[in-house]
């Protein structure tokens, strides 16, 4: 039975016998009393701070406000851009994010560390291969957002810990020209101060136009991304609208359109009227309805409101009888282009109407009744149904099979054209109102019901997307997929977390083919023109008038060797490609792809593909779906779908809420004002202002506070895990610019401890004399070296990070620097005390490297301030070799004997807080057995100093007795822990303390009890308050049942005296 739970044995002279614990039973009760101990050396500090400030008179009232910290004054770089930063000034007393990020991102780049190191053609660079990935190219339709800092985190991480394992890596940035994006806001920017829209303008001027707003878009994302520390080679930078990208788009256009896996056909397509363009189906998002639902919709007035979650259902008189056929629909609207009513081949209630006409009561026209069993579900609705072919996809089909009539009913911009009959002229939605008014009036209109349903809305405008047959160039994806789908199950594609692989087959399974053209201006011209040959008919549906040519030139020599001898005219298509074609081409496009070029033949195939897991089809499958078809190769060997952040609250990012987060307010601080700012700055309309700008009120009260981009990068790679979301505070960002500061001052530390004349020994292997504390700290840095290492090569960055955090915090910082003090103080042994030095530096110095990989900026800086082995030639920590475990670290032995001594120190501590014994502490050490008394009493000065306010650690003897008056904390069945309690506290006054706090605590948790209790307090209060309400009644009546364990200790120890 341990102390804890005999509080006689606790108040006794001597340790009771135990009762031995099992393995799990040791472990959970080590996690009970470090729990027990936290609280209660917390609760100690506090009423030992009470007391002091009592009997001191300095007691302030409880409303008195805090004294506010002094404004640091604003840091000024005054390095020269490229130039080294001058580390022989003093050491900052603190961490300062702005003064330590600044200057070295443009050395680094300078000295051209971040490229590929393969000038140096020895055998071994060549065994430790290549590390190749380009980064997903962002759009330049604004700033970066939380989200691209997120893969910039995990990439460049990867990048670093490969290049210092000397491995040859390469790191390609670029961005994307997001043709519809891109478009969509210039013009808005032009409607908004010139009043023009882009046929004002014209489409040279416009695309002109967008080149300027694009250079300087540019500059702003690729200032954020240095800002984030991206390790990118900037010599090879690649933009999708750039020539080099731009020859690999048309030349993949050709060779496709030759092969037949590019074709023209005029088929029903995704179209937004706002946008004015077709849309592939990833463009187009689902929004699921559970009923009636009013919607808003761009290009209405504000005030309108549609109804959608509906189904309506209408008559049609049979022609010629007195005969009706009730039908129904979700878009009534479109039944101004049906050309057919379905019903069942077996459906006896319409026999009679087989090959009957219906006659429609808006537009002069006779609609045939036919059957389909595919169509026409007996068992649902009426068993009629409507058919509009050239505005539903199923219908589309049904039209195909029975040769109907395809009428078209919408002009580009959404209004309804000739076809239409009186509503020519009429925004769709408004039609829809009408109609419904006007069937009324017909005595044709029967109801309207509840109907859960999705609706297509475009990602970029919100608009309603409508199916609209459209003359497009579409590719041919099957023949692509297949081989997609074999190189996975083959393994030379592995694709990371396997909830994605499988998303990966079920997609090519079924996947469809891809409409490339795009109704725009900006972007690749597709490369495909009509040739217009004289005195002929000439129909751009025909598939023989069209040519690909990578230009012009070569389009004509094609067009005469198709028509010899004739007379024509070519007529390139308008329309330009879908952005997510020329970024399917990116991984091997960037390396000079279709020219064989120097850095396509090394650097292609690439090594990874890091990406959010939302854009697998849009831009992972298209790659490799291209790729193994043009190059043959695969374009990488693994992909890895990072997670998707969040807000805190756990809403999805987005502008209209407020929560949208730019990096650099995370790494410079903005205040609240300035967010509200930002927000008036953008676009969003006056109701989703004050939305978004009361949210942000709500998530940042105080404003966003200087993080820095160390914190930040590590805060985001130890969110990344294979789930879906990850929710991100701000609160932990900050957590780890505290790190940082801990990091910093730890340093500092060191550097006095070692002296301004130490020198490093020259290598990094131990001298065999090394104490146990040094053994132990190199084997917990071999461990960190394993684990980090291998964490990263399975892409789990939350155990690398938790790694080297663990290892900073809690054995470098908390433990070993702690243990080491009494023996590199100046009056120590010098050997011994040159041991613990060069054993610190070395720690120290691996530390910071194996940290480097997450936090470039502050381990560089932390780095430099060094002194150098005589083995180190590395001129930055970025090219330092990385950490790797070596067998002369190795030693179990040390890590058991050491950890023995550690938790008779928390035992010691914990017994401190229990009893408020917080200065010149004794302690007695028993042990059963003569190895465990020699261990504690080399160690014994040791263990006192991770004893805050311990005088002695006496260590006894197997057997001889402990003084009276001490209580006790057992370790083990091999040693106890006994504090000499007697003469040091006031007993009486300890309890009154406790009861008052008992008194406080119950008060707080009868007052949630009862706010617990209200009527409908689960239907009303939010499911994460409740849970933390939950969690608050848990820890009230844990902290009264450790007070009434402590008034109970306390009055046996008592007793016993």
């Amino acid at each position: 039975m341990s102390a804890d739970s005999d509080p006689k044995a606790a108040a006794s002279g001597a340790a009771a016998p135990e009762t031995p614990l099992t393995k799990n039973q040791l472990k959970n009760e080590a996690k009970r009393k470090a729990k027990m101990e936290k609280y209660l050396a917390k609760q100690a500090a506090l009423a030992a701070a009470a007391d002091n400030a009592s009997d001191a008179g300095k007691v302030k009232k409880a409303k008195e406000k805090k004294a506010q910290p002094e404004s640091k004054p604003t840091f000024v770089n005054k390095t020269p851009v490229g130039e080294k930063k001058d580390m022989s000034q003093k050491m900052a007393d603190s961490y300062d994010p702005a003064a330590v990020e600044a200057a070295w991102y443009a050395w680094w780049e300078k000295e051209g560390f971040f490229k590929p190191n393969d000038d140096d053609s020895s055998s071994e660079t060549e065994s430790k291969g290549k590390f190749i990935i380009t980064t997903p190219p962002p759009n330049i339709t604004g700033k970066l957002h939380i989200g691209h800092s997120m893969y910039i985190s995990i990439q460049d991480a990867l990048v670093r810990w490969n290049r210092m394992r000397g491995i040859t890596t390469l790191f390609v940035p670029g961005s994307d020209h997001a043709s519809i994006s891109t478009q969509t806001v210039v013009e808005n920017l032009l409607w908004k101060n010139e009043k023009k829209t882009r046929h004002d303008v014209g489409r040279e001027a416009l695309v002109n136009i967008i080149w300027d707003w694009t250079h300087k878009y540019r500059h702003t994302i690729t200032d954020q991304v240095k800002r984030m520390g991206g390790s990118y080679d900037w010599s090879r930078e690649r933009f999708t609208l750039d020539e080099v990208i731009s020859r690999a788009t048309y030349e993949s256009f050709v060779r496709l359109f030759d092969d037949g896996i590019i074709y023209r056909s005029n088929r029903l397509v995704n179209w937004c009227h706002h946008l004015n363009t077709s849309l592939s189906n990833l463009e187009v998002e689902q929004i699921e309805l559970p009923g009636r639902t009013m919607m808003s919709i761009p290009g209405y007035l504000p005030e309108e409101k549609f109804e959608f979650g509906v189904l309506v259902h209408f008559a049609y008189e049979i022609e010629g009888t007195d005969d009706r056929i009730v039908v129904a629909t979700t878009r009534i609207e479109t039944m101004l282009g049906d050309t057919a009513v379905v019903v069942h081949p077996d459906d006896v209630r319409y026999k009679k109407f087989h090959g009957k006409f219906v006659k429609h009561p808006f537009i002069d026209r006779r609609i045939p009744i036919i059957t389909d069993a595919v169509a026409a579900d007996m068992t649902f609705g009426t068993g009629a149904v409507k058919i509009t072919p050239a505005h539903d996809m199923n219908d589309y089909e049904v039209g195909k099979r029975h040769n109907l009539e395809f009428i078209n009913l919408l002009n580009d911009d959404g209004t309804y054209n000739k076809n239409a009959g009186p509503y020519s002229g009429m925004l769709r939605f408004n039609v829809r109102n009408q109609i419904i008014k006007d069937l009324k009036v017909k005595g044709l209109y029967v109801d309207t019901v509840d109907n859960p349903m999705s609706v297509p809305i475009c990602t970029k405008s919100k608009d309603v997307i409508e199916f609209i047959m459209k003359p497009q160039w579409w590719v041919k994806c099957k023949p692509l997929a297949a081989p997609a789908m074999q190189v996975v199950r083959d393994g030379r594609l592995e694709i990371m977390p396997a909830s994605s692989e499988s998303e990966w087959f079920r997609w090519l399974d079924n996947i469809q083919d891809w409409c490339i053209s795009r109704q725009l201006w900006w972007g690749h011209r597709i490369p495909a023109y009509f040739v217009r040959v004289a005195g002929c008919e000439n129909d751009s549906d025909n598939m023989d008038h069209w040519v690909a040519g990578r230009d012009e030139a070569e389009a004509r020599k094609r067009a005469e060797a198709k028509f010899p001898g004739l007379s024509f005219e070519l007529e390139q298509d308008p329309d330009v490609f879908d952005t997510w074609f020329s970024s399917g081409l990116w991984p091997f496009a960037v390396m000079g792809w279709p020219e064989n070029t120097e850095d396509y033949r090394k650097y292609y195939p690439t090594s990874l593909l890091e990406t959010g897991w939302d854009i697998i089809f849009y831009w992972v499958a298209r790659m490799v779906m291209l790729g193994i078809y043009l190059t043959g190769e695969v374009p990488f060997s693994r992909v890895f779908c990072h997670s998707l952040v969040r807000d805190a609250q756990g809403r999805k990012m987005s502008k209209s809420l407020g929560n949208v987060i730019d990096p650099v307010d995370v790494i410079q601080g903005v205040s609240l004002q300035e967010l509200h700012s930002k927000l008036a700055a953008g676009n969003l309309d006056p109701q989703e202002f004050e939305k978004a700008k009361k949210s942000q009120s709500m998530d940042f009260p105080e404003g966003i506070p200087e993080c820095g981009t160390d914190a930040l990068r590590f805060a985001l790679c130890n969110c990344t895990s294979a789930g879906r979301d990850v929710n991100l505070s701000i609160q932990r960002v900050d957590g780890y610019r505290k790190f940082c500061n801990k990091l910093w001052n730890a340093t500092r530390f060191v550097l006095i401890k070692l002296g301004d004349d130490f020198v490093p020994s020259a290598t990094a292997a131990p001298t065999g004399c090394e104490s146990l504390a040094e053994r132990w700290i190199l084997h917990r840095l071999n461990a960190a070296a394993r684990d980090i290492s291998t964490a990263l090569a399975s892409m789990n960055f939350m155990a690398a990070s938790n790694a080297v955090y663990s290892f900073w915090l809690y054995d470098l910082c908390d433990v070993y620097i702690e243990y080491i003090k009494p023996i590199t103080a100046p009056d120590a042994d010098p050997a011994a005390r040159l041991s613990a030095q060069q054993t610190l530096y070395t720690c120290l110095d691996q530390a910071l490297k194996l940290l480097h990989p997450f936090m470039p900026f502050v381990t560089e800086e932390l780095w430099q301030r060094l002194p150098r082995r005589a083995s180190e030639t590395a001129p930055s920590i970025s090219v330092s070799t990385y950490p790797e475990p070596r067998s002369d670290y190795e030693s179990s032995q040390a890590e058991a004997e050491f950890e023995f001594i550690t938790s008779v120190a928390a035992a010691g501590r914990s017994l401190a807080a229990g009893y408020n014994v917080l200065t010149k502490s004794t302690f007695y050490v028993t042990s059963a057995k003569n190895t465990s008394y020699a261990l504690i009493l080399a160690q014994a000065d040791g263990i006192a100093t991770m004893i805050p306010g311990c005088q002695s650690v006496v260590a006894l003897k197997p057997g001889e007795s402990v003084p009276a008056g001490c209580a006790v904390s057992s370790i083990s069945d091999e040693a106890a822990v006994h504090l000499l309690v007697r003469g040091q506290v006031d007993i009486d006054k300890e309890v009154v303390n406790i009861e008052k706090k008992i008194s406080k605590a119950a008060k707080l948790k009868a007052d949630l009890e009862k706010k617990t209790q209200a009527p409908k307090y689960s239907e009303v209060v939010p499911e994460s308050v409740r849970e933390s309400n939950a969690a608050k009644l848990s820890n009230y009546d844990a902290e009264i049942e450790a007070l009434q364990k402590a008034i109970t200790t306390f009055l046996i120890l008592k007793d016993g005296n």
